[in-house]
């Protein structure tokens, strides 16, 4: 949730359904306060924008498009390495242009929640990646591993 204004909304949850947020924020270190209004807000957002789903992530959770394993920072990496072409990135990713563009009106919205992804991964080089992903290996094009 972002700072600034809020209102207090006090509600009612079955004991089971508490006890998992509780769970859910132990496991984020979160407060079950901060758990549920991002769950919340999450659920708004996904009532709001076509296609966008949440996941957790190493990066933290993270807008997701449904039925893929991509981000939506992921996706607009691939529309500025295609020029803001959505149509060539849905045609790069066999997808319904829909998809694309669901990604698209998702970080319109919230710019600064993409525009900081980009800049982490902008920011990983090999050498931080292979540190957090020991079995990493760096593709050279023309070069074929093992042969």
């Amino acid at each position: 949730m972002t700072a600034g204004r809020s209102m207090v909304i006090s509600m009612r949850l079955p004991t089971e359904s508490g006890m998992r947020l509780k769970r859910m924020a132990n496991r984020h270190g979160w407060t079950p306060s901060d758990a549920s209004a991002k769950l919340v807000e999450e659920g708004l957002r996904r009532s709001e924008f076509a296609f966008i789903d949440f996941r957790d992530s190493p990066a933290g959770r993270q807008a997701c498009i449904q039925g893929s394993s991509l981000a939506v920072w992921e996706i607009m990496l691939l529309a500025r390495n295609h020029k803001g072409d959505v149509a060539a990135v849905a045609k790069h990713l066999g997808w319904p242009l829909g998809k694309v563009q669901a990604a698209v009106h998702y970080a319109e919205a919230f710019p600064e929640e993409i525009d900081v992804a980009l800049s982490e991964n902008d920011s990983t080089d090999f050498d931080s990646l292979k540190r957090m992903l020991p079995l990493a290996a760096e593709f050279t094009p023309g070069k074929t591993a093992g042969c």
